[in-house]
C-alpha cells in the first residue's frame, strides 16, 4: 500500500528525531539492521521489555514497520492520534483479536513489515517469557520472513510498573532473517 506522501515523510522525520533522542538519552546502539530483507513480507519478532520497545525497534530499520497495538491504547486521545497516524493495527488481547490478525495478514500479503511481540505482553522480571504461538500462524499463512530482534536494557530503563525512566544504555540486536523455505518443514515448537 502506498501511503500519502505526508505520512511517509513524517514517519521518516519521527524516526530520525526519536533516534537522535535515544542516542543522547540512552546511549542507544543497534546491531544487524542490515539483516532486514529489502522487500517482501517480514514479521519482526522481538522480546518485550518496556513501553519503549515499539519505538526502539521501529527506529532501527529503513523500512516502515506496522505496529500491533492493544486496543486499550486507543482510549487515550494523544496516543490514539499518534498510533493511528502511524497506521497501528489494533488488537483485542481479551478476545481472539481476529480483526487485528486479519489486518496483519493483509499487510504482510501486501509485502509490508509487521512488528509483533510473541511474548504477548511486557516482561515482569526482565527475562524472556514463554512465546505465544500466534506468530507461527501469521508467518505460515503469509510465507513472511521472520526477523528475530533482541532488546537489551529497556527493562532497566523503564520496567513494567515504574513511574519514571532511568537513563541507562539500551541496545537492539537484529538476527539473520529466517525465510519461509527455512521453516516450512519444521513444526511450530521448533520454530
Amino acid at each position: 500500500m502506498q501511503r500519502h506522501w505526508f505520512k511517509r515523510i513524517a514517519y521518516r522525520a519521527i524516526r530520525l528525531m526519536v533516534r537522535l533522542m535515544a542516542v543522547a538519552s540512552f546511549r542507544f546502539r543497534s546491531f544487524g539492521s542490515r539483516n532486514m530483507p529489502p522487500e517482501g513480507p517480514v514479521l519482526v519478532c522481538s522480546n518485550h521489555q518496556s513501553h519503549l520497545d515499539p519505538v526502539l525497534v521501529g527506529m532501527v530499520f529503513g523500512r516502515r514497520l506496522n505496529f500491533i497495538a492493544r486496543k486499550s491504547l486507543f482510549k487515550f486521545a494523544l496516543l490514539r492520534w499518534l498510533i493511528q497516524f502511524l497506521d497501528a493495527i489494533p488488537i483485542n488481547r481479551d478476545g481472539m483479536g481476529l480483526e487485528g490478525i486479519k489486518e496483519s495478514i493483509r499487510r504482510l500479503r501486501r509485502g509490508e513489515v509487521v512488528l509483533i511481540f510473541p511474548e504477548g505482553t511486557r516482561t515482569t522480571d526482565g527475562e524472556l517469557a514463554q512465546l505465544k504461538p500466534g506468530f507461527c500462524a501469521l508467518t505460515r499463512r503469509t510465507k513472511a520472513a521472520l526477523l528475530p530482534v533482541a532488546i537489551d536494557g529497556a527493562y532497566q530503563a523503564w520496567p513494567r510498573n515504574a513511574k519514571t525512566i532511568s537513563f541507562c544504555q539500551i541496545q537492539v540486536f537484529v538476527g539473520e532473517p529466517i525465510h519461509f523455505g527455512d521453516y516450512e518443514q519444521i513444526d511450530d515448537k521448533q520454530l
